[in-house]
C-alpha cells in the first residue's frame, strides 16, 4: 500500500474527521472507499450493469406517473 499526501482546508478536514467518527470509521478508511469507487472498481457498479443487461428485454409502452413511480 502506498502513502499519498493531499492538501485541503483545515476546517474541511476537521468536518470530514467528525463525519468519519460519527460513521464509526476513520478518514483514511473513508478515503480508500471513495478512491475505490472513483477508480471504478466497485462491485455494486458491476452488479448494476449485469442487472441492466438482464432486464434489457423489458419494454414499457408508456411513462409512469409520478405517483406510480413513488408508490411503495
Amino acid at each position: 500500500m502506498h502513502n499519498v499526501t493531499f492538501s485541503a482546508d483545515e476546517e474541511l478536514i476537521q468536518k470530514a474527521r467528525l463525519r468519519a467518527q460519527h460513521e464509526r470509521t476513520t478518514l483514511n478508511s473513508a478515503f480508500r472507499e471513495w478512491l475505490q469507487r472513483y477508480a471504478g472498481n466497485s462491485a455494486a457498479a458491476a452488479q448494476y450493469q449485469h442487472l441492466m443487461r438482464t432486464l434489457a428485454h423489458v419494454k414499457f409502452d408508456r411513462k409512469f406517473t409520478r405517483d406510480e413511480m413513488n408508490a411503495r
